[in-house]
């Protein structure tokens, strides 16, 4: 498993990740799939050290990957915006607004010298750039993409 793993980390990071992580044996399916050889890691590592094509097929079934996630992505966005709850179409912005506050509670809290774990400021300000970076960064990418298409 290693060997795949170190094969796919430099050429296709999202593949490796899936072959690592809980669904490797899917992933090892649709690798043998792709290299036309048998659902075994050690077959597939083979294929792989042995194509010199090997880079271009990972990079195809990477963006096939992409591809297939951002519009699962989509779909549940759409889901959660066509539904009849309040909190799903409010859980965005209502994370954002905490992890905001939360964040600034401790900027004010460090202002009149409370300790506070700089761990944990350091943790906010991680997942506010997260959520701000799918909010308003996947906002513009819709724009963008609706420009592209007219």
């Amino acid at each position: 498993m290693n060997d795949l793993f170190n094969l796919l980390k430099g050429i296709a990071p999202t593949l490796a990740t899936a072959v690592a992580g809980p669904l490797g044996g899917a992933a090892v399916s649709a690798l043998a799939s792709k290299f036309g050889v048998s659902d075994s890691v050690e077959s597939v590592a083979k294929a792989i050290a042995g194509d010199p094509q090997a880079a271009q097929k990972l990079a195809e079934m990477e963006l096939e990957y992409y591809k297939i996630e951002q519009n699962n992505l989509t779909e549940r966005l759409k889901a959660d915006m066509g539904s009849d709850s309040w909190l799903s179409k409010n859980i965005r912005p209502m994370v954002l607004i905490f992890l905001l506050l939360a964040y600034t509670g401790f900027a004010i809290a460090s202002m009149f010298d409370y300790e506070t774990r700089g761990n944990y400021v350091e943790l906010l300000g991680n997942w506010g750039m997260v959520v701000m970076s799918f909010y308003f960064g996947g906002r513009t990418m819709e724009k963008i993409t609706e420009k592209v298409k007219k």
